[in-house]
């Protein structure tokens, strides 16, 4: 955990939810082996993946939109972090540099995301939501038997809904 009380994420990938059909994007606690997901919307999904597998549009996107917008004004997005898990609902926040003069800009977790992707920002989650809602396996998911990833994250699955960790 961090000295702050935030902790850097990294995107580890999105899945699908069987039982919903919802994708979930997962971040990883950077030099640990612990995983938050967020269930997210199709569009917002789709955004995401888009950016990560590098595919290019000749029109911009809403998500590019946006950065391109706080470009143009002279601002930067400096981070995005899941500030809390209130209500079985995530909630983040952008962090924007514009004049000298820092903003922070209310945002539901997918979309800071999608603009962290695209723009660079660091991503951050509140240790308090990595302490109530992330997933921790014993190594890292890339050396465990994928058998023990698919039953460790089954077990899980089983113990909550949707409704548990759905975004705003």
């Amino acid at each position: 955990m961090s000295a702050n009380g935030f902790t850097r994420m990294s995107i580890y990938g999105i899945n699908l939810d069987l039982f919903s059909s919802s994708p979930i994007v997962i971040l990883k606690v950077e030099e640990e082996n612990r995983y938050l997901p967020i269930w997210i919307g199709q569009q917002e999904a789709r955004s995401i993946l888009m950016k990560l597998q590098n595919q290019e549009f000749s029109r911009p996107l809403t998500h590019d939109l946006a950065v391109n917008l706080v470009s143009e004004l002279g601002g930067t997005m400096e981070s995005v972090t899941v500030t809390q898990l209130k209500d079985s609902t995530f909630f983040a926040s952008i962090s924007l540099e514009m004049d000298g003069r820092t903003m922070e800009i209310d945002s539901r977790p997918s979309d800071a995301i999608a603009l962290a992707v695209r723009s660079g920002a660091a991503i951050f989650a509140a240790d308090s939501v990595i302490e109530e809602a992330a997933v921790a396996f014993e190594e890292a998911m890339e050396d465990t038997p994928e058998d023990e990833v698919v039953d460790k994250f089954k077990d899980w699955m089983n113990q909550i809904t949707p409704e548990d960790f759905r975004e705003r």
